[in-house]
């Protein structure tokens, strides 16, 4: 990186907290700050969703395997992550809008209490907010191993430096600050991905390769298999169904973008867009990736730095720094989002079971609470992410498929179905048993079974054997054990209506988690 290269970035910086500032102006409640007030464009939401879903570890860990495998890398990650996003579009997206047009919640785990339980609302709250932690601590070690191998600072100070500037302007601008610099960061990843593509197009023909003729290169051999290595049939359909859940709000950021939108129709118009770009756009980003082989001798082992190399040896200066501005905006979008929406667990489901003054925070008070808890995850994630390389978390991409894969299951199914009507018979006794057996199932299969197994479990097993128990004991303890009580039905009737004769049936969710059922039809 030269001076023009470093220019770019700072004024990328710049940027990104001046939206900030100006988002501050927009966020006068908590309800401001963690679902824009419903007041959000759906093709705002829908720009959000998408970048919302990104990171740098698509530009090591994903660059890796398709250095190593080729087109899997799309068909087994963005591809299943579209189609997940289009039946979502349907089946979720118009739900998780009314949790906040209707129950007039400002957290995706806020409705749970009347849903099932307390216990349940704190065991989900609590486990999804640790994963959460260990999830963005992977993607500031991917973008902080990007930064050391362009400007040669340390991990450490990579970190620091991509948290503090993501710290100030989602903490100052809530969602809107979020959504806005994610539109930004959508404009600059589509000028710095057309831009590798093209210097990757321009360079095979200077080997006289050609676009086409590239995938005939022997380097090449076997990269033009849609399912190769551990990424096979299995490990497909267990990622589509994990990514249905994930990217429909499992994680918890990507519900917001649905809550944000003024209606249930403008959710599902956000969802359908979200599914689009997924299909679409990961297309381009990848193609440099699959051509890497071709270009560039990745260092590392698992080739996650083959597309780092590869920037710096096609790009001039001001390019390059266009495409490191790109690996940040991925990186600081998925970031601030999860922060904000683990700042609405916080501070509307957990905080107000542990403190009595909490139930009865005023705006102000709420608000200062939100930017609070905001700081302070962030700062809990990026002391993860220096753990990241240790023995217990290994790489980066071992974090992101097998810990939050493996581990979204059993926390995004009972709070996903106790959406629709087919499961409403599944009450606090099927959610928690799901919830508890599906991470036993994580631990068992991951470590004590891995380990004596030769050659460990496929990873395919690792990361759907959770979601699959806790799916099974959902719907079986459900048939087994109804427990769909007149203020349950009440508020799944509320989130599958539209109109007044949803509204007839409503049952207020308010702040106070203290209670045990806070409304009644």
């Amino acid at each position: 990186m030269n001076s023009l290269d470093w220019a770019v970035l700072i004024g990328y910086f710049g940027v990104m907290v001046a939206i900030g500032v100006w988002s501050h102006k927009r966020v006068d409640n908590v309800s401001d700050f963690f679902t824009a007030g419903g007041k959000m464009p759906w093709w705002l939401s829908g720009i959000s969703h998408h970048m919302s879903g990104y990171s740098a570890v698509m530009f090591t860990g994903y660059a890796g395997i398709a250095y190593t495998y080729g087109v899997t890398s799309f068909i087994t990650w963005s591809f299943p992550i579209a189609l997940g996003i289009a039946i979502g579009s349907k089946l979720f997206a118009p739900r998780i809008n009314r949790l906040r047009s209707r129950l007039h919640v400002a957290s995706p785990l806020e409705y749970l209490k009347n849903r099932y339980n307390l216990p349940t609302q704190q065991a989900l709250a609590w486990s999804g907010m640790l994963l959460k932690i260990v999830d963005v601590g992977a993607k500031w070690a991917a973008i902080a191993t990007l930064l050391s191998v362009f400007t040669g600072i340390s991990l450490n100070q990579g970190i620091l430096i991509t948290g503090a500037i993501t710290a100030v302007y989602c903490t100052i601008g809530g969602l809107w600050a979020d959504a806005l610099t994610e539109l930004g960061q959508f404009v600059i990843q589509l000028l710095a991905g057309i831009s590798m593509f093209v210097a990757v197009v321009v360079k095979l023909n200077d080997k006289d390769i050609g676009f086409l003729g590239a995938w005939n290169e022997p380097a090449l051999h076997g990269h033009g298999k849609p399912l190769v290595g551990p990424y096979g049939t299995v490990f497909l359909l267990a990622f589509l169904f994990i990514k249905l859940f994930e990217y429909n709000g499992g994680m918890l950021n990507q519900a917001q973008r649905y809550m944000a939108t003024g209606s249930a129709h403008a959710a599902e118009r956000s969802a359908r867009l979200s599914a689009v770009l997924w299909l679409v756009w990961p297309v381009v980003l990848f193609f440099p990736m699959w051509m890497s082989p071709l270009l560039v001798h990745a260092q590392k082992p698992d080739g996650s730095d083959s597309y780092a190399l590869m920037t710096e040896q096609l790009l001039p200066h001001g390019l390059l720094g266009l495409v490191i501005v790109g690996f940040f905006s991925h990186t600081m979008a998925m970031c601030s989002s999860d922060a904000n929406a683990i700042a609405a667990v916080f501070t509307r489901d957990v905080a107000p079971v542990l403190s009595a003054k909490a139930r009865s925070w005023s705006e102000r008070s709420g608000l200062i609470a939100a930017r609070v808890t905001t700081v302070v995850f962030l700062g809990l994630s990026m002391a993860v992410a220096t753990q990241v390389n240790s023995p217990a978390f290994k790489d980066i991409i071992t974090v992101v498929i097998k810990w939050v894969a493996g581990l979204m299951g059993p926390i995004a199914i009972p709070m996903m179905l106790g959406l629709l009507r087919p499961f409403r018979r599944s009450g606090p006794t099927a959610a928690l048993t799901s919830w508890a057996a599906g991470l036993l199932a994580f631990w068992l299969v991951n470590y004590p079974i891995n380990g004596n197994v030769d050659g460990g479990v496929p990873l395919q097993y690792q990361v759907s054997i959770p979601l699959a128990v806790s799916l099974v004991l959902y719907i079986l303890i459900g048939c087994l054990k109804p427990e769909d009580t007149p203020e349950r039905l009440a508020i799944i009737e509320k989130v599958n209506t539209d109109g007044d004769a949803g509204a007839a049936r409503a049952v207020p969710v308010t702040a106070s988690a203290g209670d045990d059922v806070v409304g009644a039809p």
